[in-house]
């Protein structure tokens, strides 16, 4: 199983990128959270997104950050080759998530926590 990348990732607890990250953690997922914000979640370090940090063996990407805030990250979203781009509500992106359709990645507009909840992740 590859790693999920949390884009948008904030040391907030009250977050849901930050709920998140400890859920995919909890149920056995390798997790990187990348943020504007860096910090922890819990015992795991935020990467600095403005670094763009590289990061091997992505499968999953979870989008936190609203439409306005990707465009400048899609590049860096593309540069980690992730087999799925999951964007969370209020990140749904039209036109990113084309471009990512094209470049053959699986997009699937979904709540991360829901999905874990439900076995479907």
């Amino acid at each position: 199983m590859g790693k999920t990348v949390v884009i948008g990732g904030s040391p907030n607890s009250y977050r849901y990128s930050y709920q998140a990250t400890l859920r995919l953690k909890e149920n056995g997922h390798e997790v990187v959270p990348v943020g504007i914000h860096t910090g922890y979640i819990s015992s795991i370090e935020i990467l600095d997104l403005k670094s763009k940090p590289t990061i091997e063996d992505v499968d999953t990407v979870t989008m936190y950050l609203s439409p306005q805030n990707q465009e400048e990250w899609k590049d860096y979203v593309y540069s980690l080759k992730p087999r799925r781009i999951i964007f969370n509500p209020g990140a749904e992106n039209p036109a990113f998530e084309q471009q990512a359709l094209s470049k053959n990645i699986e997009i699937i507009n979904a709540c991360t926590l829901v999905m874990l909840s439900v076995g479907n992740y």
